[in-house]
Formats: structure tokens, sequence, C-alpha cells
């Protein structure tokens, strides 16, 4: 659970469903990473009543990526499970994680559903928007997706988001290796108040890369805890801006590049077109959605680098 500067009743919340949890806690640890928080957190603030098997480890580089990658490291059990600082988990969750990777050698990664718990009334416009703010249902239904066998390479619609991923130690391990020999691609997601959030895509293609299998499974359900802040039109305006350039950024590090490179001069032209095609002066939801359009464009102008495919350094999964 990485968490930086974390609001301490959210956090609370979130320590409170784990100690819920079915599966019994000599047979899983918590890891709470404090990501240069100021000042430090401290076990006063989490709390008097906290889960029994929980460690405190302070990582003093800032960003998703470095606080996750720490969580790798320290992590003694063969699955990890990440879990954000405002993320309550269903009482069985892990129980169920454990039970699916125990039925499945070739399942490398894992997700389910996550519900909204909205501090106040979200507007009437937000509902387009909850991918942003990492909620899904995909029904009752268990999916699987991989890229073997000439699979096609696109991103499967199964694929987990960062809010209760389940990963094999081994691969998450891999992953951290991965960043720690490439610092641009630590770019790809949080750090402080940034919104680039790319990593967990550039995790679950690696998860592919290697041969594994991904998935969705509804008996993993989470409460994100989402408050009023970020239900407002600028907060999600640069979200969506944030996400849809490293989402390009990202597809394109893995050999996915369904948009041309553009050139950068042409930028203030295109944003001001993108402006009249989604009128963005209408309404609320006009105006995130031209958001996400620039963050696309602003995207494909940075494919004028032409980044290079990275190789996945995940240890690969054969099919039997």
């Amino acid at each position: 659970m990485p968490t930086h500067n974390p609001d301490v009743g959210r956090l609370r919340r979130t320590l409170a469903g784990l100690r819920t949890q079915t599966l019994p806690a000599d047979e899983w640890e918590t890891l709470v990473i404090d990501n240069a928080s100021s000042p430090a957190l401290a076990w006063a603030d989490v709390g008097p009543d906290l889960p029994s098997n929980l460690r405190l480890i302070a990582e003093p580089a800032l960003g998703l990526s470095p606080a996750r990658s720490r969580g790798f490291r320290e992590a003694q059990g063969e699955i990890i499970v990440l879990v954000d600082d405002d993320n309550v988990l269903d009482a069985p969750y892990l129980a169920n994680v454990v039970r699916h990777f125990a039925a499945d050698a070739g399942l490398g990664a894992l997700g389910g559903i996550v519900r909204p718990e909205f501090e106040g009334p979200p507007p009437p416009w937000l509902a387009p928007f909850h991918g942003l703010l990492a909620l899904r249902d995909l029904g009752p239904v268990p999916q699987r997706a991989h890229w073997r066998g000439g699979a096609p390479r696109q991103y499967p619609p199964c694929s987990p988001i960062g809010a209760g991923l389940a990963i094999r130690r081994a691969i998450a391990l891999a992953y951290a290796a991965a960043l720690a020999a490439d610092p641009a691609r630590r770019q790809l997601d949080r750090t402080g108040r940034q919104l680039v959030s790319g990593g967990d895509n550039d995790l679950v293609m690696h998860v592919l890369e290697a041969g594994w299998t991904i998935g969705y499974e509804p008996d993993l359900a989470l409460t994100h805890l989402i408050p009023g802040r970020r239900m407002e039109r600028s907060y999600l305006g640069a979200l969506n801006r944030a996400i849809a350039r490293s989402w390009v950024r990202v597809l394109a590090l893995h050999g996915i590049q369904p948009w041309a490179p553009i050139p950068p001069f042409t930028l203030s032209l295109r944003r001001g077109r993108a402006w009249w095609r989604a009128r963005a002066w209408r309404d609320d939801a006009s105006w995130v959605t031209w958001q996400g359009w620039c963050g696309t464009l602003e995207g494909q102008s940075d494919l004028r680098r032409n980044p290079a495919r990275v190789p996945s350094t995940v240890p690969s999964k054969q099919p039997a």
C-alpha cells in the first residue's frame, strides 16, 4: 500500500478493511510504504487498532513507481496485491486471490470490481468518466486474456487496474528491475501531485509480453473512497489529459501505435480544432472530454521522439 501524505480517515478505513479479511492473518502481511510523506507517517497517524501483520516502511524517492518497487522488494509472499490508501477490500478478497492463483499456474495478474463510495452526491455528468476514477464492473462472468499463439497484440479490456491488482511476486520483482534500469519509465506514473497514470498499463503489458495470462474475477471486489475534490471539473479535466497523454506513450513503448506522430508546432491549432469538435464551452462533460483529446494530441507529439520498444524483462511462462 503506497501512500503519500494520506488522508488519515480514508487510510484507517482501508486498514479496517484489511482487518476483516477471511484469509488468516498469519498467511499474509501488510506493507504500508510511506512515500516521502511530510511529516513522515507514524503509527499514531495510522491509528491504534492496526492489522497484526503490518509493517510500515519508508521510501524516500517520491513517486508511485519507486514506492511500489520498494514494496515488491520487501514482500515475502508469492503473490502481491496492490491496495491504494483509499481502497476497502471486501472480506474474502485475499482468500479469493489465493484460490484463483492456485487454480491456474499460467495466471500472472488479476483484478476485479471497483465500486465507488462518493464523499457527496456526484454530479449528473460524472458517469461517463468513472474509468478515470478507477471504477469498473465488467459483470458476473470471469474473463481471461493473453498474447500467446498469435493473439492480437492489443490492450485487453479485462486487464487489471492498479486498485486491487494481484500479481505474482516473481513478475513484480522483474518489473521493478526494469524500472530501476530505465528512470524515464518511472515518469509514466504518479509523482507527488502529478496525475500521469501509465504505470498500471506498463505493468500489465509486461505480464502479457512474457506469455502470462491476465484476467478479471467478479468475486474480487473493493470500494474506492472518492473525496469531493475528485469529482470537480478541474481535477477530472487534468486527470483525463494526463491519462490520455501517458496512454499514447505507454502503448508506443510496447510496440502498439494506433496514432500517428504529429509535429509539436501544430499542437495549438489541433487543440483549438478539438475545442470546437468537443464543444468544450457547452458543459462540464464536454470540457473534460476536450481535455482528454488534448492529452492524446500531446502524446502524439511525444511520439516524434520515436520511443524504442522496451523488451520485457518479466520471467517467461511457457504455456503447458
